[in-house]
Order: C-alpha cells, then sequence, then structure tokens
C-alpha cells in the first residue's frame, strides 16, 4: 500500500508544491519587508485554518534552529527547539532560494510518512532570515494533488486495462516463442535436410518474443505494480529502444534470408533485398535520432529535477 501511494505522490508531485507555494506565497511576503517571526506564526495559523490537513508547521531560523512550532491539535507555540540544518527541507529551500518540497519521509509523530513544504522568507536586504514549513501526511497530499472522487476509480480502472493488455501482450509472446522453438525444433530432427529458412525463421520468431516481453515487463511493473516510478521516463525510453531494436534485428534477418535465398533461386528478384535493406538503414537511423533525443530529455528531466 505505501509503495502505491508513494507512486501516487511521485506523479502528482508537482501539482502539490505548486499548491503549497501558492498558499505560502499568498500569506507570508518577504523581500520588500521582512515579517516578524510573530507575523509568521499568525499566517501560518491562517493556513493553517484554511487547509486543515497538516501534520505541524513550524519556523526555522537562518542556521536551522526551530523557533517556533504548531501542532495540528493543539496549535500551541513552542520556543527553543532542536536544530534541523541536516534536514532536506531546511538546505535544499535554502540553497535554492524558492519554496521546495520534500520527498516523503517517516515522521517523529508516529512513524507516518509525509512530505514538508518549505518557503524561505527574506529581509528588505535580500538576506535569508527564516524558513517556513509545512508538514503534511502522504495520504493527505495525494489528496490534496488529485482532490477529485473519479481519480481512484479511474487509476483503478487504468490499472485493470493496462493488466489486460500485459496478459495478451504476453500471449503473443509466448505464442511468437512457441512458435521459434517449433521451428528449431524442426530444423534439428531434420537436420540432414536443413532448410536454413527455418533457422531464420525460429531466430526472427525469438526476437520478437523478445522484444514483446521486454515492452510486457515495463508495462506491468510500471502500470500495474507503480514501481520505479521516478524513474518511469527513463524506462520507458529504454524500453522503447530495446523494442524498436529488436524490430530492427529481425528484419535485417529477414533482409540476409532474402539475399541467399534469391541469389540462388531467382537472381533477377535480388534489387528488392535493397529495398529492405535500405528500410532497415533509415529505421537504424530513425533510432539512432530517437536515443539522442531521449536521453536528452531525461538528462533536462534530470537536471531540472536536481536544479
Amino acid at each position: 500500500m505505501l509503495s502505491k501511494d508513494i507512486a501516487k505522490y511521485s506523479k502528482i508531485r508537482y501539482e502539490v508544491r505548486a499548491y503549497m507555494c501558492y498558499l505560502f506565497s499568498r500569506h507570508i511576503k518577504s523581500g520588500v519587508i521582512a515579517p516578524t517571526l510573530e507575523q509568521i506564526t499568525q499566517e501560518l495559523e491562517k493556513i493553517a485554518l484554511e487547509i486543515q490537513v497538516f501534520d505541524a508547521m513550524y519556523v526555522l531560523d537562518s542556521e536551522g534552529n526551530q523557533v517556533r512550532k504548531l501542532h495540528q491539535e493543539s496549535c500551541d507555540v513552542r520556543k527553543d527547539l532542536p536544530n534541523y540544518a541536516d534536514r532536506a527541507y531546511f538546505y535544499e529551500c535554502k540553497k535554492e532560494g524558492r519554496c521546495t518540497l520534500t520527498d516523503p519521509y517517516p515522521s517523529k509523530n508516529g512513524g507516518k510518512l509525509v512530505v514538508t513544504a518549505s518557503c524561505p522568507i527574506y529581509n528588505e536586504a535580500g538576506e535569508l532570515v527564516y524558513i517556513a514549513c509545512i508538514d503534511v501526511t502522504l495520504e493527505e497530499a495525494i489528496k490534496i494533488g488529485a482532490p477529485t472522487k473519479l481519480y481512484d476509480v479511474f487509476s483503478k480502472m487504468s490499472h485493470f486495462a493496462y493488466l489486460a493488455l500485459s496478459l495478451m501482450l504476453f500471449c503473443v509472446s509466448a505464442l511468437l516463442f512457441f512458435r521459434g522453438v517449433n521451428s528449431f525444433w524442426n530444423a534439428l530432427v531434420h537436420f540432414s535436410k536443413l532448410d536454413i529458412k527455418e533457422v531464420f525463421e525460429a531466430t526472427i520468431l525469438l526476437t520478437l518474443s523478445l522484444a514483446i516481453v521486454d515492452l510486457v515487463k515495463a508495462i506491468f511493473e510500471e502500470e500495474v505494480l507503480g514501481r520505479n516510478t521516478g524513474e518511469s521516463h527513463y524506462a520507458i525510453h529504454k524500453t522503447m529502444i530495446r523494442f524498436l531494436g529488436s524490430i530492427i534485428i529481425a528484419l535485417a534477418i529477414e533482409a540476409l534470408m532474402l539475399v541467399f535465398k534469391f541469389s540462388i533461386i531467382e537472381p533477377e528478384k535480388i534489387q528488392y533485398t535493397l529495398y529492405l535493406t535500405g528500410g532497415v538503414a533509415l529505421l537504424l537511423l530513425g533510432l539512432s535520432v530517437y536515443v539522442k533525443f531521449a536521453y536528452s530529455a531525461v538528462k533536462d528531466d534530470r537536471n531540472s529535477s536536481n536544479g
């Protein structure tokens, strides 16, 4: 259950961050006139009354010392609380200089998973004075990013559809595999009368079966089980490259088979093998372009996430 919740959160993280940053920007102003600690506390209390889904709210100074904390149960104000300079919600917010949202982590309040939105607060000179933080449970964060009641229904229907398609594709892969094994077995049984066509046919069928299995594996793990969601774009590109590569290999084998066939039986038709070989070359060129742009997009996404 937790792994699925984390997978859902990773998909809607940007929506949650946008909403939390909107709350901070609407209630807490900085840069022109630096708000006092009491003013920040009052604004956090207003946010608490507005959203009512927070786990905890607190204010850190520029060194990571917690100078205010508001609990959901009592909203009491405490002073002289510990230093959290080593926490991601502090040093990432301080480094980036903008509103940030953390990955899920266990909270000290019962050990449940929470995410923390943090917002830097600057004075008139542009110096960091405070960082306001809001802890939201993972469950509530998912509700913030996907507030519609139809989201869970649509998600379950989507999982069922992907499961059905995965099973059907796996059956297709199994049929290709058994047909390839059958062709290979026939070639072994009739080895004295070996037909090179059966060997090529078995190779093509097994190659396509492997490509479809790779595709099924990626779809099932990411869309049904919800694994590797954080790197789903990378996994999709990798699977697509392997799938297209397998098809190109199969077509190249077919072209080689036709070269042997036409050279021996129908030499006048050997020019058709050039057309197929040219098509394979174009597919290979297209795959090269896809690889370049796909991995460039992955690199840009990772840089934007880190930056």
